[in-house]
């Protein structure tokens, strides 16, 4: 199998959003390619994101992508690549596609100078907390993470 990894392009938004669609899913979302349609072309319009897609060669076929967004550390006074989305299609995985994609933010980290790059994964995520221990992804200890939801409603 031989597996292209390519930068995403608003040409290619139908491929990211059909596997965006089965990543929220996965996350126990509704599916609704229209309303992620618009938020993944909003965010590559405005270059608030990159996103790489995992093609196979042979098929055409899309085999996963990762989503990165930038951010910036006051502490650390550097910017930071934020891996916020990755989704391999269940028949491509075992087969080292997430660790190319992941792979993929540490060069995109690289090219933007960012000092790190962050990610974060459900509790009960142990196959993806595996793969990131192993590829040098350390678990945070010293801080807690909190969010507030801002309803618009």
């Amino acid at each position: 199998m031989n597996i292209k990894i390519t930068e995403t392009t608003v040409e290619e938004l139908d491929v990211l959003t059909e596997l965006f669609d089965q990543y929220m899913v996965f996350y126990k979302k509704p599916s609704d390619k229209n309303k992620y349609r618009s938020y993944l072309k909003e965010r590559l319009q405005n270059k608030e994101a990159i996103a790489y897609l995992a093609l196979d060669d042979n098929t055409s076929n899309p085999a996963g992508f990762v989503l990165n967004y930038h951010s910036f550390s006051s502490v650390s006074q550097g910017e930071i690549v934020i891996l916020n989305d990755l989704f391999v299609v269940p028949e491509y995985r075992k087969k080292g596609i997430a660790e190319r994609l992941i792979n993929s933010a540490f060069d995109l980290a690289k090219q933007v100078g960012a000092i790190r790059v962050d990610l974060g994964t459900g509790k009960d995520n142990a196959t993806a907390q595996r793969l990131y221990e192993k590829i040098g992804f350390v678990k945070d200890e010293d801080f807690y993470a909190y969010s507030y939801t801002i309803r618009n409603n």
